[in-house]
């Protein structure tokens, strides 16, 4: 679909604006260096005030950096306004033109771009072909679901063939179980546009969802550009391991290459960088851990509940109570609040920091 596919580069991008109760300046993003490749699908990902949704309005045009430089396809930008710029935005509110249909509203930006009926009508076909929403072109925007609503938006987008797609939390008005189908068919038109996306969400298993990499924001900061899988389960630190899905640290000590002590027990556990005799944290996912009446750790149960694919369970290790979901109980012993139990770690799930 897209002419051209777009990367964009920022290069050391802060954005500083006002505390209205300081009065003091602070910065919203802060020495931000950027790439991402042409026909990709990157989430910027974190809490809400983390800087993301910032980020994304310097791309487009609609906030200007104070520092640094943002390229789209080799070409810097900040000169440009958002009309100039190779982007198109896929809104939170959908900003439909509610007098129009359909047809109209997606043909909106080809019109302004003063193309012939008959060019408008083929792409307008189109792109409504592959959102899902051929037949439609007469219906009223008010008539329809957000889920189609959606889809309009989308395809308003589309049609103008931009270098880069940008998303601003386009899901989060939908109900749950929409919102999980719509993020596959984002995905899927993505990948059939061959389009670059920026997507901005706070939530973890949308980006980890439909993402080639995603970029964990906290206060302005990046703190990882990764894959999901390389940050679920290799996070930079504390910040990205608990945002990342749930997670427990436990307290250890580095006792070789790969090996920690916890509580007195010797466990295999990726170490990295860190050096013999260091303390560090040790990240555990809920699925990393099995109970058995024997094994490495030795623990008491605090809550245990049937939750259908997993009994979840709250184990306490001395001062410490960790999360641990154990998969497919059906056929497993089912422990009890204030049975005794050891955890047993399955290879290459317990990772330092």
């Amino acid at each position: 679909m897209a002419k051209e596919k777009k990367g964009v580069r920022l290069e050391h991008i802060s954005k500083i604006y006002k505390d209205p109760k300081t009065g003091k300046d602070f910065y919203a993003v802060k020495d931000q260096n950027l790439e991402i490749e042409p026909g990709s699908f990157v989430t910027l990902l974190g809490p809400s005030g983390c800087g993301k949704t910032t980020t994304l309005r310097m791309i487009a045009g609609f906030e200007s950096p104070d520092e640094g430089e943002i390229y789209l396809g080799g070409e810097p930008i900040n000169a440009l306004t958002p009309n100039k710029r190779d982007t198109a935005m896929v809104f939170q509110s959908y900003a439909l033109l509610p007098h129009y249909n359909i047809f109209d509203n997606v043909a909106y930006g080809l019109k302004l771009r003063k193309m012939d009926s008959e060019t408008i009508k083929k792409k307008v076909t189109d792109i409504l072909a592959l959102v899902g929403l051929e037949g439609m072109e007469n219906r009223m925007t008010n008539q329809l679901s957000g889920g189609q609503q959606q889809r309009v938006a989308l395809a308003r987008a589309l049609v103008i063939e931009p270098g880069v797609l940008l998303f601003d939390e386009p899901l989060s008005n939908l109900d749950a179980k929409l919102r999980v189908s719509m993020r596959t068919e984002i995905r899927r038109i993505q990948q059939e546009a061959g389009i670059t996306a920026v997507y901005v969400t706070h939530d973890q298993s949308e980006a980890m969802a439909i993402s080639d990499k995603v970029i964990i924001m906290n206060k302005g900061i990046v703190e990882q550009v990764a894959t999901p899988q390389e940050a679920y389960y290799y996070p930079n630190n504390k910040f990205v391991a608990d945002f990342i899905g749930e997670c427990n640290f436990l307290k250890a000590k580095v006792t070789g290459q790969d090996m920690v002590e916890i509580g007195g027990t010797a466990v295999k556990c990726a170490t990295g960088s860190l050096s013999a005799g260091a303390d560090c944290d040790v990240v555990l996912r809920p699925e990393g851990a099995t109970l058995s009446d024997m094994g490495a750790i030795k623990g008491k149960v605090d809550y245990s509940c049937f939750m259908g694919a997993y009994q979840d369970y709250h184990i306490r290790i001395g001062e410490s109570v960790i999360k641990i979901q154990d998969y497919n109980p059906k056929n497993k012993k089912i422990y009890k609040v204030g049975d005794e139990v050891y955890l047993n770690f399955e290879d290459n799930t317990l990772y330092a920091l």
